[in-house]
Protein backbone atom coordinates (compact mmCIF):
# COMPACT_ATOMS: atom_id res chain seq x y z
CA UNK A 1 0.00 0.00 0.00
CA UNK A 2 1.40 3.35 -1.00
CA UNK A 3 0.72 6.64 -0.14
CA UNK A 4 -0.52 9.27 -2.18
CA UNK A 5 1.25 12.35 -1.38
CA UNK A 6 -0.14 14.51 -4.28
CA UNK A 7 -3.95 14.10 -2.97
CA UNK A 8 -2.53 14.35 0.81
CA UNK A 9 -0.94 17.85 -0.35
CA UNK A 10 -3.90 18.88 -2.30
CA UNK A 11 -6.23 18.09 0.65
CA UNK A 12 -3.69 19.52 2.67
CA UNK A 13 -3.63 22.93 0.52
CA UNK A 14 -7.48 23.17 -0.03
CA UNK A 15 -7.51 23.09 4.17
CA UNK A 16 -4.86 25.66 4.60
CA UNK A 17 -7.26 27.90 1.83
CA UNK A 18 -10.22 27.27 3.88
CA UNK A 19 -8.88 27.97 7.11
CA UNK A 20 -7.20 31.61 5.96
CA UNK A 21 -10.22 32.72 4.00
CA UNK A 22 -12.34 31.87 7.55
CA UNK A 23 -10.41 33.62 9.42
CA UNK A 24 -10.49 36.61 6.73
CA UNK A 25 -14.27 36.58 6.87
CA UNK A 26 -14.44 36.50 10.88
CA UNK A 27 -12.05 39.80 10.92
CA UNK A 28 -14.09 41.76 8.90
CA UNK A 29 -17.50 40.70 10.25
CA UNK A 30 -16.18 41.52 13.64
CA UNK A 31 -15.29 44.93 13.03
CA UNK A 32 -18.55 45.46 10.83
CA UNK A 33 -20.08 44.29 14.35
CA UNK A 34 -17.75 46.64 16.50
CA UNK A 35 -18.51 49.71 14.18
CA UNK A 36 -21.89 49.10 14.67
CA UNK A 37 -22.47 48.47 18.17
CA UNK A 38 -20.31 51.31 19.16
CA UNK A 39 -22.48 53.49 16.60
CA UNK A 40 -25.90 52.09 17.83
CA UNK A 41 -26.93 54.54 21.07
CA UNK A 42 -29.19 56.86 21.54
CA UNK A 43 -28.54 59.97 22.59
CA UNK A 44 -30.01 61.41 25.89
CA UNK A 45 -32.14 63.90 25.13
CA UNK A 46 -31.67 67.11 27.40
CA UNK A 47 -34.50 69.06 29.10
CA UNK A 48 -32.83 71.73 29.82
CA UNK A 49 -29.74 74.09 27.87
CA UNK A 50 -27.05 74.61 30.07
CA UNK A 51 -25.04 77.61 29.56
CA UNK A 52 -21.41 76.04 29.94
CA UNK A 53 -22.53 73.87 26.73
CA UNK A 54 -20.99 75.38 23.77
CA UNK A 55 -23.39 73.64 21.32
CA UNK A 56 -26.33 73.92 22.83
CA UNK A 57 -27.80 70.51 21.24
CA UNK A 58 -30.48 68.36 22.04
Amino acid sequence: MEINWIVIGGVAVLVIILVVLTIRKNQKEKKKLTDLLNNDFKKAKKDRVDAEDSANEK
